[in-house]
């Protein structure tokens, strides 16, 4: 029997170092730890990918060090790796030929080998953001950071990059322009990759051109891009800010396409459907979303409760006709409904209005006061008298 987790539609990295799977179909998230470990600061997951082509396993790498082997068929964690080395947490992690790749935001990319073969280890200057592997070609790899320009390794030959970018012109005043890449993503069928930028820009780079600078940059916002995916065509890549905008910006033409709503928070991952036009996003304001790259429309929002760093999305494309066991224990984290429905489904709650006082003439001026208390007194003087 399939494991309940094998039906999980998007895999949710959490600060709190929970794995979080959600079936979008039944509205139902998941969360997966590491035996009964009480989760700290240290377990919080940074870096996702999965660890071969079937999406039947999910590498998770934690803030402390370390690497767990997540399995979809079974639900649980089967392995733990400690690939500690350089400092800062992890910015990308890979697969390549059964050797896990790491890179730290220190600078390190290291290839794990096992225990006959020697690891190989690769200075990539400090300050990283990310690392990306060219799915096309798993062999080569593409970082940068703050003050650390884009390159691409190729880890068979891994002595010096294949490809260095060079930073754009000084500006309008003849300044430098600071360096500080995101995330990137290599284009399929090409050795293009884009970029985008903490201060705001999308470009696109070449290595197959003599010229070492962008071919193609466009500006959007005015707040640091935080992560990248291509659609499905790879004409567009769907981009994310840390103040929660969310665009697609086409990269033929150089220019804002569309704008995604409904973000309240800084966007830590983005990832587009390889088929279909869907694209899932999650970030510091704990939802999981999923959008129709079409009509714009949100398809889904998933409140995950914790902040978010990282998703991966699976790549199938018939999500409506699988079917989970219903005799299987989901321990399920939460059931989210739209917020149209939980409204809807309050109960009114009728407030009494307070009555307005009468107004009654008291030695030519008009105060406010109570018909009952009035008639009481006329009716004592008429006795008096």
């Amino acid at each position: 029997m399939a494991s309940p987790a094998r039906g999980n539609h998007v895999w949710v990295g959490s600060e709190t170092g929970l794995l979080k799977g959600i079936n979008l179909q039944k509205k139902q998230a998941t969360n997966y730890k590491l035996g009964d470990t009480v989760l700290g600061r240290h377990d919080a997951v940074t870096a996702m990918c999965w660890a071969d082509p079937y999406e039947s396993e999910v590498f998770v790498g934690c803030l402390d060090g370390s690497v767990r082997l997540f399995s979809t068929e079974k639900g649980k964690f089967t392995e733990t790796r400690d690939c500690v080395g350089g400092e800062g947490p992890f910015c990308g992690l890979a697969w390549l030929d059964n050797s896990l790749i790491t890179c730290v935001e220190s600078g390190l990319l290291k290839v794990w080998r096992d225990a006959a073969s020697e690891n190989v280890e690769i200075q990539v200057g400090s300050g990283v953001c990310r690392m990306r592997q060219n799915a096309e070609q798993p062999h080569r790899v593409a970082t940068g950071g703050k003050e650390n320009c884009l390159k691409v390794w190729d880890l068979h030959q891994p002595q010096e990059p294949i490809f260095r970018a060079k930073n754009v012109r000084n500006d309008w005043l003849d300044l430098r322009v600071p360096v500080w890449d995101r995330d990137m993503q290599f284009l399929p069928g090409s050795e293009k990759i884009v970029t985008c930028t903490g201060h705001h820009q999308v470009r696109l780079y070449d290595p197959s051109s003599p010229q070492r600078r962008p071919v193609l940059e466009v500006a959007f916002g005015d707040y640091p891009l935080t992560a990248l995916s291509l659609t499905s065509d790879a004409n567009a890549v769907v981009v994310g800010s840390s103040h929660g905008d969310v665009a697609v910006i086409d990269l033929r033409q150089g220019r804002l396409v569309k704008c995604l709503k409904g973000f309240a928070g800084s966007v830590r991952a983005i990832q587009c459907h390889p088929v279909l036009p869907l694209v899932a996003s999650c970030g510091l304001d704990r939802f999981l979303r999923v959008h129709n790259l079409h009509h714009k429309h949100l398809e889904h929002k998933v409140y995950l409760k914790s902040r978010l760093n990282c998703l991966l999305m699976t790549s199938r494309e018939k999500w409506e006709d699988e079917s989970l066991d219903p005799s299987a224990d989901l321990q399920s984290d939460v059931k989210e409904e739209d917020d149209d429905e939980i409204w809807n489904s309050m109960e009114v709650v009728a407030t009494k209005r307070k009555t307005e006082p009468q107004l009654c003439s008291v030695g030519g001026h008009t105060e406010p006061q109570k018909v009952k208390g009035l008639k009481k007194r006329k009716k004592i003087k008429k006795a008096e008298s």
